[in-house]
């Protein structure tokens, strides 16, 4: 266990890029995604709902082989300029995951806007704020924050959710692990070893939000201040 360290934590390295990419790429996604969602016209809201619902009712592992052996593999791509793209493992894996994180962060921030205070949107329509002015300084940033909470649940379900990508060859923390069960027959321990390693991520990620939270609630701050 102690010798597969070294090894494991270049898998560990590897799963952390994947997940940041993948939610920095997803949550770009996820903002105009949010938007088309809580919009009344058809035009917008109808794809973005169609995306949202595919991206959740589908599995992880379903759109990963979807995009690895099934997307990526087409002639149509093969002649395409997306082909140097499609044809790394990473890059497919990013993209998946990508799709997949922005559909879920888009839901939270839908649920996030439609729960925003209507006085604040009243208040700064009073003042003569354009609808992106809105967006850009009082829509977004408050769903941020009310979203905070169940945006962690997800990230954290990507770092979990990232395993997948060793299925697609790629030698993340578990296909490290993987590789080095196949090579010593010892699954338990290894195992235990990458199982630790995540819990140990997933422990960091949860102070930095709390963290996080804790900075961007300054009435939260006074209230725990004066408990």
């Amino acid at each position: 266990m102690i010798e597969s360290i070294p090894d494991l934590l270049g898998g560990l390295g590897l799963t952390v890029q994947l997940v940041v990419l993948a939610l920095v790429i997803g949550f770009c996604l996820a903002l105009p995604l949010a938007v088309a969602r809580v919009s009344r016209h058809p035009l917008l809201w109808m794809p973005a709902y169609v995306f949202i619902f595919v991206f959740r009712g589908t599995p992880l592992l379903v759109q990963i082989f979807i995009v690895y052996y099934g997307l990526a593999q087409s002639e149509l791509v093969r002649a395409s300029i997306f082909w140097p793209f499609f044809k790394e493992a990473y890059w497919c894996a990013i993209f998946t995951f990508s799709l997949n994180t922005s559909a879920y962060t888009a839901e939270i921030l839908r649920g996030a806007i439609q729960v925003l205070p209507k006085g604040e949107i009243e208040a700064a329509k009073a003042i003569g704020m354009t609808r992106f002015i809105m967006l850009r300084r009082i829509i977004v940033p408050r769903a941020f924050r009310l979203a905070l909470p169940a945006y962690g649940n997800e990230i954290i379900l990507m770092i979990k959710g990232s395993a997948l990508a060793s299925t697609i060859t790629l030698l993340d923390l578990t296909g490290v692990a993987r590789v080095i069960v196949a090579r010593t027959f010892a699954p338990y321990e290894l195992f235990l070893m990458a199982a630790v390693m995540y819990l140990v991520l997933t422990l960091i990620i949860v102070r930095i939000l709390k963290h996080l939270e804790w900075r961007l609630n300054p009435h939260t701050r006074a209230v725990i201040s004066d408990n």
